[in-house]
Order: structure tokens, then C-alpha cells, then sequence
């Protein structure tokens, strides 16, 4: 719910005596840029809130919140933002991908980590600026919580995920046998960033539906984002957000923040602290896939 001073629009509703339908309407007369850019906002996250809902759904989210808008304008928004509704797929061994995406079980939740470049966690958030949205998409080692690829862009096509992988790829070269995880988007299981995966030697894991919580070392680091970087200021433009992200991402998050899950020292800090170990000073015999831990029978 959309804030003004410190009183929410709910509130101020109700010392109006006005239903927040009523409020919405009024405001989509007189200001109707600035209600669009609201409305795209709560559609945006509505959409990425509910991933398999569909411009149906997603308008009647909206309606129980008071807004006052059709199908016709949300399904406008979602294709303008291709905010596409993804559908649950079965998981299939075929290789005709053309009109199936494969879906791969969650190996993530069973590993055992004991070194970098084991499990990598990919995510994908939204940021909106004054007058627009832009999509950030993120990797990060899940050993030392680094963000080691990320990529900036107006597009939700799969092309951002894969700018993202890129880079991370480009600097981290990992052995085959590493983990990918993300979730069941369209951006993941596209044939290109699947195709990417395998020629990079990486076994794909995926979090099941509508359990963000199965990649939750994105989900708090993307938390971590918003609060000290994203919220903390206003941007004029995309290149300026872009550069105040890569100096978040490289400076600050990778460099000086300190976590409590590394023993409160930085992903840097942390790596470096690994790389003296005497064990991986002949890297290239000592790295290891992570392993999988499963239930014994006595524990089921």
C-alpha cells in the first residue's frame, strides 16, 4: 500500500470517508501519468509475487486492494513489461524443448558445501525508477555469499539471466560438476541458458513452486539490495543506477559488508581466507563437487 508522509492511503480513506476505490479513481482523473506509474508498480509486484498468475488473476489481486482496473489494462502492462505468466511444466526427458521447458528437481536443498564454486543461486528482481522499471538479474557463489555475476536491463527476455551468467562464468571458470539453482522462470529454463549451463558444466537444480524460500540465500542477499542501496536513494536514470549497483555489488556488498553466516567477515575476506588453505594450494587436484546429503530410512 503506497505511503503519503506517514499516513498510508488507507488511512487517509478512511479519514475521508472515501472507499479506496474511490481514491484510486479520482487520482487516475487528475494524474493520470502518475497513477500509471503506480499501477505498473503494484502490477509489477503482484506479478512477481504470484509468478503463475495470469492477467486475470493478477487483476482481480489488484481489485482486493482497491484498485479500480480491467483485465484489458492489466494484460496491456504485463505484455508491455513482459511480465508473462509462467506455467507449470512437467518434469520431461525429452529433448524436444521447443514447446516444453524441462523442469529439474531441487539438488540445492541436498548439498553439502564445502567449497566455492559448488552451488551457485541465481535470481531476478525488479527496480522501478521515476518514470520506469529496469530488471536486475544476480549471481551468487552460495559457499561465500558472493555476488559474483549480475546484469542490469529493461527486458525480463532470457538475454538478461544469461548477461548475468556470463559474467559470472567469465570470472569464476568453475570445474564441471558445480550446481546451478534458481527458480522455475521462463528466464532459467529457456533453451539458450540451459544450453549455456550445460557447455559450462553445471548440473541445473530448481526451487519448486511458490516457495521462495528455497532460494533463500538470493532472496536475502536481493533484500539486503533494496535495503541499503535501492531505498536508500533516488535515481535520475538507468546509468546512474547502474553504476551505484556495480559499486554496491564490488565495494560494498563483496568487499566491506560483513555477514554472520561467514563468521562476520566479507565474501572477499572470506575467499581469500579459503584460498590459504594449505589443501588448496594445489587447487586443480583438491576441488570437489559438492556433496548430497539424503535421508537415512530411520530418519523418513
Amino acid at each position: 500500500m503506497q505511503a503519503q508522509g506517514e499516513l498510508t492511503i488507507e488511512r487517509m480513506c478512511q479519514l475521508m470517508n472515501m472507499s479506496r476505490a474511490g481514491y484510486y479513481r479520482f487520482w487516475t482523473e487528475k494524474e493520470p501519468r502518475e497513477a500509471e506509474v503506480h499501477l505498473r508498480d503494484a502490477v509489477q509486484k503482484a506479478a512477481l509475487a504470484h509468478r503463475y498468475y495470469g492477467y486475470r488473476r493478477i487483476a482481480e489481486v489488484l481489485r482486493r486492494e482497491g484498485w479500480v482496473v480491467g483485465q484489458k489494462v492489466i494484460r496491456r502492462v504485463m505484455s508491455e513489461d513482459n511480465l508473462l505468466a509462467i506455467r507449470k511444466r512437467k518434469f520431461v526427458r525429452t529433448t524436444d524443448s521447443k514447446n516444453e521447458f524441462r523442469v529439474y528437481p531441487n539438488l540445492a536443498e541436498r548439498c553439502v558445501l564445502s567449497d566455492i564454486n559448488q552451488l551457485w543461486v541465481a535470481d531476478i528482481t525488479y527496480i522501478r525508477l521515476q518514470d520506469e522499471f529496469v530488471y536486475l538479474a544476480v549471481v551468487l557463489d552460495a559457499y561465500s555469499r558472493k555476488a559474483i555475476g549480475w546484469s542490469l536491463q529493461k527486458t525480463l527476455e532470457s538475454r538478461l539471466a544469461l548477461a548475468a551468467l556470463e559474467k559470472a562464468l567469465a570470472g569464476r571458470s568453475p570445474k564441471p560438476g558445480w550446481v546451478h539453482h534458481s527458480d522455475r522462470g521462463t528466464q532459467y529454463a529457456s533453451d539458450e541458458y540451459v544450453r549455456r549451463l550445460e557447455a559450462g558444466g553445471a548440473l541445473l537444480s530448481m526451487s519448486r513452486p511458490a516457495r521462495p524460500w528455497e532460494n533463500g540465500r538470493c532472496e536475502s542477499f536481493i533484500k539486503t539490495l533494496k535495503m541499503e542501496e535501492i531505498n536508500a536513494r533516488s535515481y535520475k536514470n538507468m546509468k546512474e543506477l547502474e553504476n551505484n549497483i556495480n559499486d554496491f555489488m564490488e565495494t560494498n556488498y563483496n568487499r566491506v559488508r560483513l555477514h554472520s553466516a561467514l563468521g562476520y567477515r566479507s565474501p572477499e575476506e572470506y575467499e581469500l581466507a579459503l584460498a590459504a588453505r594449505p589443501l588448496l594450494a594445489l587447487a586443480e587436484q583438491s576441488w570437489l563437487p559438492a556433496a548430497l546429503s539424503f535421508f537415512r530410512h530411520e530418519e523418513i
